[in-house]
């Protein structure tokens, strides 16, 4: 009887363990990410680029957090450990239209390319003839270059 009673209690502790082996979290699946910058008229490479991170919730919501990249000079940067799921990248780069898209994470290691425009001209629907059809606006005036500083 002892020894039946000894039994059942290994038994019962190796199944206590692995049940409890089973609930721990799964690890997380990671992804590694690297982005190539270029732009969209020429496929050359864009340097200093920012590129910025937000993780993106179930409801397509932006969740707190993320982080911002900045290309080399071959407009590349790369990062590691992104967990799988959605993911909005945005590109911001002096002289060009921000970027803006969500990109779904999904294996171990992904390469993504962003093409970035130049900025178009704007609209205006009143035009300068007084036809009420929409014309291009004209371009803003330049700055003129500001006076050099006394020593």
């Amino acid at each position: 009887m002892r020894r039946i009673f000894w039994l059942s209690g290994i038994v019962g502790v190796l199944a206590v363990s692995l049940i409890a082996k089973d609930k721990q979290a799964t690890p997380e699946l990671m992804s590694n990410l690297r982005f190539t910058v270029v732009k969209d008229d020429n496929n050359k490479p864009v340097r200093n680029a920012s590129v910025v991170l937000h993780p993106v919730n179930k409801d397509g919501r932006q969740a707190k957090g993320g982080f911002q990249l900045k290309t080399d000079n071959e407009g590349n940067t790369e990062t590691e450990g992104i967990p799988y799921g959605m993911i909005r990248v945005q590109v911001l780069a002096q002289g060009f239209q921000t970027f803006g898209e969500d990109y779904k994470i999904d294996k171990p290691d992904m390469d993504i390319q962003i093409r970035l425009k130049r900025p178009s001209e704007q609209m205006t629907v009143y035009d300068k003839k007084g036809e009420g059809q929409p014309t291009q606006a004209a371009p803003p005036a330049k700055n003129p270059d500001p006076a050099p500083k006394p020593n």
